[in-house]
């Protein structure tokens, strides 16, 4: 015979369930007779016993859900985690490559020449690290024309011009850039009126 110990959770509580609706079974079948011999007695309550083996399994029972509980959060835990982790690094590193585009730029806008071989190939490094940053979710923030933001503009100069509505930015002196709806660099303005 198996004993309790070799025995899950799972069935050890099975095994008490059905002992515990034998004895309210035995019970009800008692308390028939009992009455149909009409007999003045009187009525007594018979409590279940709860055995020690229904305890260990309600307590087994109780220990796994918390274990099952406490690794569901932590597993969710842990993948937020390493999803910070990861925008994390993405944006410490195009911070660190923010000047090496603002660079190329300032090349490309000095030179004269288009159809020089260098400029061509400055256009191409620019163009393909621009596309990177594309492809990682990266995106420039649209400045000229637009109201001054202050949640992703720094407004370096304020200029009075009735071309211009009130807090537009009218020139662009560093461009800004940001990664899921976050700010890595805000952009430098000249803001008018």
């Amino acid at each position: 015979m198996e004993t309790n110990e070799n025995k899950s959770p799972e069935d050890v509580f099975e095994t008490v369930l059905k002992d515990l609706e034998e004895k309210e079974k035995a019970k009800a079948e008692a308390e028939a007779a009992a009455k149909a011999e009409e007999k003045e007695e009187p009525e007594v309550i018979i409590e279940p016993e709860v055995s020690e083996d229904a305890k260990k399994a309600a307590e087994y029972l109780d220990k796994y859900q918390r274990t099952l509980a406490e690794f569901d959060n932590f597993r969710k835990r842990t993948s937020r985690e390493k999803a910070s982790m990861y925008d994390d690094g993405v944006r410490d590193t195009v911070e660190k490559l923010l000047p090496t585009i603002d660079n190329l730029e300032r090349a490309i806008a000095s030179s004269k020449d288009v159809e020089d071989p260098l400029y061509k190939g400055i256009e191409m490094v620019l163009k393909q690290l621009k596309e990177t940053f594309k492809a990682m979710g990266v995106e420039e923030i649209p400045d000229v024309g637009k109201k001054f933001d202050p949640n992703v503009h720094a407004a370096v100069s304020h200029i009075e011009d009735e071309n211009y509505g009130e807090n537009e930015v009218t020139m662009v002196m560093l461009k800004g850039y940001k990664y899921k709806d976050k700010v890595i660099r805000p952009s430098m303005v000249q803001v008018a009126n």
